[in-house]
């Protein structure tokens, strides 16, 4: 019995002091990083109540920028996996909580009133951290700008923000996105007006350029909800889903710019 006791502690030492070692002088240079994508939201909610939710509720996000002042929040680390995006696809790419860093502004969204929705605007100053982080972020881990998403681009069907008055061309003429050039757009839309392209044509268009869309042919409801979606983003005075010239020469020069 004395032996086998022996026997026994000699193999645990004999374990503990080998240990596993990993030799890491041959890094492969085959590799990027794993965040692909930044995916922007408004809270809808209050300072107070969107670090409470984001903090100790159902879902998190990596980064939130508060109100008066436009303080910047660390919330998740980076390389962890914050719960934002839900279900999503953008370009082919599914359930995007893995492979995006999420922002979260605080910015209470809309309002329903007698005359209509209205929307609350974004502080110059939230704007300004924004960029800033965003340009930080996108640095570090070389992330192509136009990667820069809204959670409306990524679930068309369920989602609306960060809304129509999100400053999409301010970040864009930051580096930090994708705009159509206004003389272009005034060429494809005399173009459209004349030759009106079908809803597959609409279809085609949207999936290439990242948005998740059944190719239908009908202008159904799904159809309608991702135009509104590309509107919002590009064509923030009209969103209402129907397709027309305009919306159909700005997504004609965003994807010949991709």
């Amino acid at each position: 019995m004395k032996r086998l006791f022996t026997a026994l502690l000699l193999l645990t030492l004999a374990g503990c002091s080998s240990g596993l070692r990993i030799d890491r002088s041959h890094p492969s240079a085959n590799q990027d990083s794993r965040i692909q994508f930044v995916v922007l939201h408004y809270t809808n909610a209050s300072l107070e109540r969107s670090l409470a939710l984001l903090t100790h509720g159902e879902v998190s996000s990596h980064y939130l920028i508060g109100d008066g002042p436009a303080t910047v929040y660390q919330l998740v680390d980076e390389n962890r996996r914050a719960w934002h995006a839900g279900d999503s696809q953008w370009q082919g790419r599914t359930w995007l909580n893995s492979s995006s860093i999420g922002i979260e502004i605080v910015n209470e969204g809309y309002m329903d009133t007698p005359t209509g929705r209205v929307w609350h605007p974004y502080s110059e100053a939230q704007v300004q951290a924004l960029i800033a982080l965003l340009k930080d972020i996108v640095k570090r881990n070389n992330i192509d700008p136009r990667h820069i998403i809204g959670h409306s681009d990524i679930a068309p069907l369920r989602k609306l923000d960060p809304g129509p008055l999100f400053p999409w061309k301010r970040l864009a003429d930051a580096g930090l996105g994708i705009w159509p050039d206004a003389p272009s757009v005034a060429r494809q839309q005399a173009y459209f007006e004349a030759n009106p392209p079908t809803i597959s044509w609409y279809q085609q268009q949207l999936a290439r350029f990242g948005y998740a869309i059944e190719q239908t042919g009908e202008l159904d409801v799904a159809t309608r909800h991702v135009i509104a979606a590309f509107q919002m983003r590009f064509r923030p005075l009209l969103f209402d889903g129907t397709p027309d010239a305009q919306t159909a020469a700005i997504l004609q020069v965003l994807n010949r710019k991709r």
